[in-house]
């Protein structure tokens, strides 16, 4: 008798279990998150219970707030989140925040009608990888004082409709591929113009165009930063400008932007940092005189007018960096240049500066680093404090044989390394572990916080950084967060926008792990924006690293473990036939749910050795789908194959045409590098890098799909197969582009990617010879930049090999260098590297003599370029930068961004814009019949 009546009390229990969800959270509320539950699995280990607001018997769901048992706030950031954002979340009509910062895995368009959550505030998708245009229907949400949609993947344009956003403070859409023109107010519709209570306009990184709208300032704006930097935008700035008095930064660098810069720059008396590099400025700089509060000022790289160091930037007390690279600067450099008294570093690279170099004797007590390469400067006064590092080299006073082995002559890299890490523990620590101030072992949160305008330079004082780590310290003990500390690791500057990278470490209190809910408060300081830095370190990002530790673990009490077991076993007695019958009926519906979701489920891991690849954003195919778009992998769309498998030719249904490289069917050769591939490729993106589109592993096939390259490769073209013949500027070009895959690969790919098998065979030339660096089969990452990779078998292909890694095994980014190195003399050449026996780089050396003309090596160029070409602009330099690639030793060799640097000035010689997409415009070459990939492996 006491057995049933258990039985029954259990099943009253459970009864009271089910309907007590609807008793106390709202009944939609709670199907909402149900459904939320259900699309991202990761949430199960955490939203345990029958109430997901809490009561008095429970606590709430992670991240979940609740007002009045009203769903308000769902806060999730870092959180391995994986799947859409489904159309049920609409029903939280009374949510007023929505934050799923850093989970990379949240993927697809955002709901249409996300307009509907009319008490939304906060809007924050920070770091995930969502796509699609941004709805139109932001516009509706009136309450909104936050949108934070930077570092995804959201595509076309910016809605008018985001104008009626009148409450907006901070809005972030800077790092997708967002493009087209910046709407501006009409009779008929709304406009950015409208914003006026937003103090953040973070745009960077993008691919917005045309003019910047006179009509999109006005003196009502409250606009403290406009990132605009890394975009499209032509035409000039716009005058009105000149009536955003609060402005203190403003960041144009990396655009198109002609004519003069305006003098009305002046009216903006509060600016701090000033960038407009990389842009077609013409005229002179203009006096600045007004800027007194000025750190940074940046016009690196325009088409200024010939003309003297400007006198009047002594007068800028406050100016930290200077960076007036590339604008032809003529004559002696004053010594009042360097006497601001806050200056601590000062670029003018690649100018026509001459005569003695003499710092003087008032120079900036903080003066650290100044940069004169590549300049005509004949001697070298040294200053009193032997700290300051300068550099000469290029320069006349570096020819100089008695000066060669001087430090200003040499090429030395700042020291970037910086930690308040204790060093001095002898205890040793697991892979996810670190030591904390107390030499204990624990799992700190960690993740990049990124500067995206520091009002300092980089790595020379670490003051900065003490009080950058002892502010947000501060912070999370003055809000009694679960934090025990804050500490730095290394600090790296992006050479492309020197945004300054810190990897920023938090130790959790009284245990030595987060659990979700203390490491979502944390992650939330940030994607709120609650934290505010000190003045001088201006915006920031803070990007958290995936935090597993306590991913699947969870404790209960024992009488939770009993009463759960008890209610299991009841029910499954009760149900276990109506289970079984479900389970029949489902099983296929399952098995296609979870090939969808796991395409690598089947992956043998015992057979191949290999571990499955892990996916960012890679589309499955199915291999009905490949037979479909390929005629069935017809003869006709078979254009190539190699020792991999073969090439297809392919149509998707939206009609975009797809290359489809297919391995031998029913094998696993080639499994290291289909993975590679995959795992690499799905995670960069770059208009120099061959796009991956997707993959199929279905019915023992391994298939990638690219888009579809219609001029083959670049050795296609230098050995005359597919009829295109290159002029002198195609090339130059070919060889910027490739050049800035790579350094795009080395520098801004996260982790860093070192591609490991570079020659022109890798290089493939699109319909407007744009060139797209290919085959990342031996491809590595790059887990620490300071240190060489050693390989345990040295791979590519002989000739481009770099000689220091076939020797010693030590895999670096400069093993690229070299290769790029050699495909920079093929372009010359036309020839293989290794032509008859002989070797290009061998040869090259013995032929030329600085001394003649084209360093007599007439001889050996390719007889295309002189049949096509007129004068060959630039050419020594060329042979220059091609032979520092190849020097035998790595040390020697430039960094791919500082090559890109360096031919984008050769261009400049050659009459050319090295900002132009392509080389299609100097191209001449005529149609091959036939494939363009030939016998190639193209791929």
């Amino acid at each position: 008798m006491s057995s049933r009546s258990g039985v029954f009390m259990l099943l009253i229990l459970l009864f009271f279990q089910i309907c007590s969800v609807s008793a106390f959270t709202y009944e939609s509320d709670t199907a909402a998150l149900e459904t939320l539950k259900s699309e991202w699995k990761t949430l199960s280990r955490s939203w345990k219970g029958s109430d997901p607001c809490g009561t008095k018997f429970s606590n709430s769901w992670v991240g979940i707030e609740c007002t009045n048992d009203r769903v308000v706030s769902i806060s999730l950031g870092n959180l391995n989140l994986e799947g859409k954002l489904p159309q049920e979340i609409l029903t939280l009509v009374e949510l007023q925040t929505l934050d799923l910062t850093a989970n990379p895995k949240l993927t697809g368009p955002l709901p249409e009608n996300i307009g509907n959550l009319k008490k939304l505030q906060f809007l924050n998708l920070m770091g995930c990888n969502f796509s699609g245009q941004i709805p139109a229907s932001i516009g509706s949400l009136l309450e909104l004082t936050s949108l934070s949609l930077n570092l995804n993947q959201f595509s076309g344009t910016i809605p008018a409709s985001l104008g009626r956003l009148s409450k907006l403070i901070w809005f972030d859409i800077s790092d997708n591929q967002i493009e087209g023109e910046l709407p501006v107010s009409t009779t008929s519709s709304p406009g950015l113009d409208m914003l006026l209570a937003t103090n953040h306009f973070h745009f960077g990184n993008n691919k917005l165009w045309g003019v910047i709208p006179e009509k999109l300032f006005n003196s009502s704006m409250s606009l403290l930063h406009l990132l605009f930097d890394g975009n499209q935008f032509t035409g000039k700035i716009p005058d009105s400008l000149g009536l955003v008095k609060n402005l203190t930064v403003l960041r144009l660098d990396r655009n198109r932007l002609r004519g003069d810069i305006p003098s009305s720059l002046n009216n903006l008396t509060n600016l701090q940092e000033l960038y407009l590099a990389n842009n077609r400025f013409t005229g002179t700089l203009p006096n600045l005189t007004s800027l007194t509060g000025l750190y940074t000022l940046d016009v690196s790289n325009n088409l200024l007018t010939v003309a003297p160091v400007p006198s009047w930037i002594s007068s800028l007390h406050s100016l930290s960096t200077l960076r007036m690279e590339g604008i032809q600067l003529e004559g002696p450099v004053p010594a009042s240049l360097f006497s601001p008294s806050l200056l601590e570093i000062v670029y003018l690279k690649r100018n026509l500066i001459n005569e003695t170099l003499d710092i003087g004797a008032n120079y900036s007590k903080q003066l650290n680093f100044v940069d004169l390469r590549n300049n005509d400067i004949t001697g070298y006064k040294q200053a009193a404090n032997d700290k300051i590092q300068v550099m000469l080299a290029d320069n006349q006073v570096c020819k100089d044989p008695a000066n060669r082995h001087n430090d200003y002559c040499n090429i030395l890299q700042p020291n970037s390394s910086y930690s308040t890490l204790r060093t001095n523990c002898s205890r040793p620590c697991g892979s996810e572990q670190e030591l904390n101030q107390e030499c204990h072992c624990m799992y700190p949160l960690k993740g990049v916080f990124t500067l995206r305008s520091p009002s300092f330079s980089s790595f020379y004082n670490k003051t900065y950084f003490r009080t950058l780590q002892e502010s947000i310290a501060a912070h999370f003990k003055e809000k009694n967060y679960p934090v025990a500390s804050v500490e730095i690791k290394n600090i790296t500057e992006n050479p492309t926008d020197y945004h300054l990278q810190i990897d920023l470490l938090i130790f959790p209190s009284k245990q030595d792990s987060f659990n979700q809910t203390g490491m979502d408060s944390v992650i939330s300081v940030f994607s709120m924006q609650l934290y505010k830095p000190p003045s001088r370190f201006g915006p920031y990002v803070f990007n958290a690293h995936p935090y597993k530790t306590f991913y699947g673990s969870s404790k209960s009490s024992n009488m939770g473990i009993i009463i759960g077991a008890s209610v299991g076993a009841a029910i499954l007695l009760l149900l276990s036939t109506v289970a079984g019958i479900y389970a029949l009926r489902q099983k296929k519906r399952a098995e296609r749910a979870y090939n969808k979701m796991n395409p690598f489920g089947k992956w043998d891991i015992g057979k191949s050795k290999i571990d499955a690849p892990r996916l960012v954003g890679a589309k499955a195919f199915t291999f009905e789908e490949m037979s479909k778009y390929t005629d069935r992998f017809s003869q006709a769309n078979d254009v190539g194959g190699g020792g991999y498998g073969q090439v297809y030719k392919g149509k998707l249904p939206s009609g975009q045409l797809i290359a489809i490289k297919r391995a031998q069917q029913g094998s696993m050769q080639g499994g290291l590098e289909f993975k590679t591939e995959i795992e690499l490729l799905s995670r960069v993106h770059h208009k120099n890098v061959v796009k991956l589109l997707g993959f199929c592993f279905d019915q023992s096939e391994q298939m990638l799909v690219y888009e579809y390259i219609p001029n083959g490769s670049l050795r296609d073209s230098l050995s005359g197969e597919n009829g295109i013949k290159l002029d002198w500027t195609a090339r130059l070009k070919i060889a910027l582009g490739s050049g800035k895959g790579l350094a795009y690969l080395h520098e801004l790919a996260d982790p860093p990617i070192i591609h490991r098998d570079v020659k022109s065979n890798n290089i493939l030339l699109d319909e407007n010879l744009t060139a797209k660096v290919a085959d990342f089969g031996l491809s590595k990452l790059v887990g620490d930049p300071e240190k060489a990779h050693v390989t345990t078998q040295v791979k590519g292909t002989m000739g481009y090999l770099d000689p220091e890694y076939y020797m010693t095994n030590q895999l670096t980014e400069k093993s690229d260098v070299y290769g790029f190195g050699v495909v920079m003399l093929e372009l010359l050449t036309g020839k293989s590297p290794i032509d008859r026996g002989s070797y290009v780089v061998k040869e090259v050396k013995k032929k030329m003599d600085k001394s003649r003309m084209m360093y007599d090596l007439q001889e050996m160029l390719d007889t295309t370029i002189i049949a096509n070409s007129g004068n060959l602009k630039g050419f020594e330099k060329y042979v220059d930068v091609a032979l520092r690639c190849v020097e035998a030793e790595g040390v020697n060799r430039p960094t791919m961004g500082e090559v890109v640097q360096d031919i984008e000035s050769i261009l400049r010689l050659a009459g050319l814009d090295p900002n132009a997409d392509s080389a299609a415009n100097s191209r001449t070459y005529e149609e091959a019949s036939g494939d363009p990939y030939g016998n190639k492996d193209s791929f």
